[in-house]
C-alpha cells in the first residue's frame, strides 16, 4: 500500500509564515470555487491564481501543475474531516457505546453535508488520481481515534475492540457516503439516520466482552 504522496503530486514547498498560510488558504478556496463552478477539466493554475489574487509565479512556487494543487486541496479536506472526527471522539470518551456511535454518525453526516457542492466536486476531482496515500493517512488517524473512543465505553468491555470499531466505522461511513451520493431528501436522511443508529445499537448489544 502507498504510504506517501507520489513525488509528482507533492507541493514544491509549504508555507512557514502566517502570510504565506493566508495565501495558501486563498488558493485553496479559489480552487474549490472553480471546481464547483466549472469542474476539473476547465481548472487551470492560471485561473486559480487570478481568482485568488496571487501571481502565477507564486502559484508555481507551490504547485508545479494542477494535479499537485488538487492533491493538496483534497489533503486539506481530509485533514479537516479527520480533525472533526478526532474532536468528537475525545469529547465522547467514557460515554455509553451507543452514544459514541450516534455522535460519530452526526459528525460525519454534518461534515459531508456542510458544503455538499464542494464535497461532490472534490470527489470528482480525484477520480483518476493516485490518492491512496491520502485515504490511508485519513483511515489511520480516524481509526486510532474511534478505537480509543470505543475502548473507553462506560457500559461495554470489548474483547476485540479493533474488530468492533472496524465494523462500526465501515457501516457508518459507508452509509453516510451512500446517502450523500444518492442525494437523499431531508426526510429520507432523517429516517436513514434513525435506522443506522438502531442498527449500531443492536450490533453493540450483541458485542459481549
Amino acid at each position: 500500500m502507498t504510504t506517501s504522496a507520489p513525488s509528482s503530486l507533492k507541493p514544491r514547498k509549504k508555507p512557514q509564515q502566517a502570510r504565506a498560510s493566508a495565501t495558501l488558504d486563498a488558493i485553496f478556496e479559489a480552487t474549490i470555487q472553480l471546481l464547483v463552478k466549472d469542474g476539473y477539466p476547465l481548472l487551470t493554475t492560471t485561473r486559480v491564481a487570478e481568482r485568488a489574487g496571487v501571481s502565477v509565479g507564486t502559484m508555481y512556487q507551490c504547485f508545479p501543475h494542477k494535479q499537485s494543487l488538487i492533491y493538496a486541496v483534497n489533503e486539506r479536506y481530509l485533514e479537516i474531516l479527520a480533525e472533526k472526527i478526532e474532536y468528537t471522539c475525545r469529547a465522547a470518551l467514557g460515554l455509553p457505546a451507543a452514544a459514541m456511535a450516534e455522535a460519530l454518525i452526526d459528525t460525519y453526516w454534518a461534515a459531508k453535508t456542510e458544503r455538499p457542492d464542494v464535497t461532490r466536486a472534490l470527489y470528482r476531482s480525484v477520480v483518476e488520481m493516485d490518492n491512496e496515500a491520502l485515504i490511508a493517512e485519513f483511515a489511520a488517524r480516524t481509526e486510532a481515534a474511534t478505537t480509543a473512543m470505543f475502548a473507553s465505553a462506560s457500559n461495554r468491555s470489548f474483547s476485540d475492540v479493533e474488530s468492533v470499531n472496524r465494523a462500526l466505522v465501515t457501516v457508518i461511513f459507508g452509509t453516510v457516503r451512500n446517502s450523500f451520493e444518492r442525494s437523499h431528501s431531508e426526510q429520507e436522511v432523517n429516517d436513514l439516520r434513525r435506522q443506522l443508529i438502531a442498527m449500531c445499537r443492536a450490533y453493540l448489544e450483541s458485542c459481549v466482552g
